[in-house]
């Protein structure tokens, strides 16, 4: 989806980090949107990140799409402020948690969703493989099956949450659960198709093409 209202170029900040704890992704995005609220003239935030394996839960999410018994977890469990369902997280999927103030953009959450859904769409078509949306699902999809899961969570307009894109992860904890509590539609990587790809070159197409959907001048920060 491509929006035709122009806006004027906004300066984002990018932190292009390697695999930390969610745990401290978390609070770090915390942090980044109660300072936007208290100052909404501070910089946008682009995090790219991966995590070591963990589980998260969006708000009011149903623990029956959890195929085991929670007290004995695999890995981490986290109940978020985010939408969705259940989803799995580990190295080689990409994360993506854009801080962004919606009031210099566009207020509205299903164009926010349809954006971040357009990013990785132009991403995933770099490698020359058709990606789409699903009607009435959220995420991209490649033959059917689902490479990129969204979740957000918006307050005053500033959000946090954001996307993850299955690069070239170890996908056997997805067997866990009920991915985003869809049953009938499986998961899947990029590399199922490109075997050689990496994270590190999708994590430049992905800064690429975010500063060309949302049109802000990424700066990296080091």
């Amino acid at each position: 989806m491509n929006s035709n209202t122009t806006f004027n170029l906004r300066y984002c900040l990018l932190y292009n980090q390697k695999v930390i704890p969610y745990s401290e992704a978390l609070a770090w995005q915390r942090t980044l949107l109660q300072e936007r609220i208290q100052n909404p003239s501070l910089e946008d935030v682009l995090i790219l990140v991966e995590h070591p394996p963990v589980y998260t839960l969006g708000q009011g999410a149903n623990p029956k799409f959890l195929n085991f018994d929670p007290n004995s977890s695999p890995y981490e469990i986290h109940h978020i402020e985010r939408g969705g369902e259940v989803t799995y997280h580990c190295p080689g999927q990409i994360v993506g948690y854009p801080i962004l103030n919606l009031h210099y953009y566009y207020q509205d959450l299903h164009w926010y969703l349809r954006q971040l859904e357009e990013v990785l769409i132009r991403v995933i078509n770099d490698y020359g493989l058709d990606s789409a949306r699903l009607p009435g699902l959220t995420g991209v999809w490649v033959e059917g099956r689902k490479v990129a899961a969204i979740g957000i969570k918006v307050k005053r307009w500033i959000t946090m949450h954001g996307f993850s894109l299955n690069v070239n992860p170890d996908m056997s904890g997805f067997a866990n659960i009920v991915p985003c509590g869809i049953a009938d539609r499986p998961v899947a990587s990029l590399a199922q198709w490109l075997p050689n790809i990496s994270c590190d070159e999708v994590r430049i197409k992905i800064a690429n093409r975010f500063s060309e959907v949302f049109q802000v001048n990424l700066q990296l920060q080091v």
